[in-house]
């Protein structure tokens, strides 16, 4: 544990930035949000906000990501992509680590995703307790308001200094090339106690029910009418999808040049709630009505990976619910109402 005073953190942000080894990264202010961005000062960093738009999840699995390029012509070429820069980024909720390392687990999974893991294993991740919660969020119900792991160091707000949990080697070594850092004494302690224990009482939503139940509510209460009943509203835009830190799904396209000898497979984005998500070749569409797909979402981000990982694939950041239009998307509601209709 360290304790660094306010005006030394910025310096040691400042000087992390300074080095052309790493790209910094934190969270700004944009437009009345916040998002992850370069960093070019740490005057522009913001540790007090509530949620941003999209989590750190975009460094790790970009929106667009090339795979591969290839050539098609006399010499067939196939050349493996992976674009990996090495990265720090500041500022990230728990939920946010929490989620990371549920894609951490996803990507390990099966056949590992070099892409993926090798720009995770590349980055230093600095976490930061909350401050101010979004009126949205219920990462208190879900566990993930606080954490004791998946950073390299954690930072807590506690007056006039931040104070410093270190979660490894990278993170320690780090303080020690770059900052000016002081062992905590017994009043550090108390203020760090003090605000750990008070982050639960900031949150505005809750379950009426511990989250291990969830698999089992929705098993029963597959056959719900409230599917239909929200899915009228829906737009199957995939907000929900888009913003989500735990939402893995891809599309891999070929993009050929114009000579149609070369060209690059790409990886996007994908969503459930998507019109197309469950289209195959011969036209044949699996989940064709909004209502299957918006139950699909919830019951595989309570039930169906829950079943294979062993960890509900939501952490309650939140966003789902500001970042959808028709309002239908609040994890709490929904979950809420099934527990009431699964008595």
């Amino acid at each position: 544990m360290r304790v660094i005073k306010k005006e030394d953190f910025k310096e040691f942000v400042n000087l992390l930035i300074g080095d052309d080894t790493k790209e910094v990264v934190g969270v700004k202010a944009k437009g009345g949000k916040f998002v992850y961005d370069e960093l070019s000062s740490a005057d522009e960093l913001r540790l007090d906000f509530d949620v941003t738009v999209l989590s750190p999840k975009k460094y790790f699995m970009p929106p667009v990501e090339t795979l591969l390029r290839y050539d098609l012509s006399s010499d067939f070429k196939v050349e493996p992509v992976n674009e990996v820069t090495p990265l720090i980024i500041i500022g990230i909720h728990p939920y946010d680590l929490i989620a990371l390392q549920q894609l951490e687990t996803v990507f390990r999974d099966t056949y590992p995703d070099a892409n993926h893991l090798l720009k995770l294993e590349r980055s230093i991740l600095i976490g930061t307790n909350m401050q101010n919660v979004s009126p949205h969020s219920f990462a208190a119900s879900m566990g993930t308001a606080t954490t004791r792991y998946g950073y390299d160091l954690m930072l807590t707000d506690i007056g006039d200094s931040y104070y410093i949990e270190i979660g490894s080697d990278r993170g320690e070594d780090l303080l020690e090339r770059y900052a000016r850092v002081s062992k905590p004494d017994k009043t550090h302690e108390q203020r760090f106690e003090s605000v750990i224990n008070g982050i639960e009482s900031k949150f505005q939503k809750a379950l009426n029910f511990p989250p291990e139940e969830l698999p089992s509510i929705l098993a029963r209460t597959y056959d719900s009418k409230l599917w239909a009943e929200k899915a009228e509203k829906c737009l199957s835009c995939g907000s929900c999808n888009l913003v989500c830190p735990t939402c893995y799904c891809f599309d891999v396209q070929d993009v050929t040049e114009l000579n149609l000898r070369r060209g690059e497979r790409i990886r996007t984005w994908d969503g459930c709630l998507l019109e197309d998500f469950a289209k195959v070749a011969t036209g044949e569409n699996f989940r064709e009505d909004r209502a299957s797909r918006y139950r699909h979402r919830f019951m595989r981000k309570g039930k169906f990976l829950y079943e294979r990982f062993g960890f509900i694939a939501c952490v309650g950041c939140g966003r789902c619910a500001s970042g959808c239009l028709p309002d239908i998307a609040d994890p709490v509601e929904i979950y809420n109402t099934l527990k009431e209709e699964a008595l």
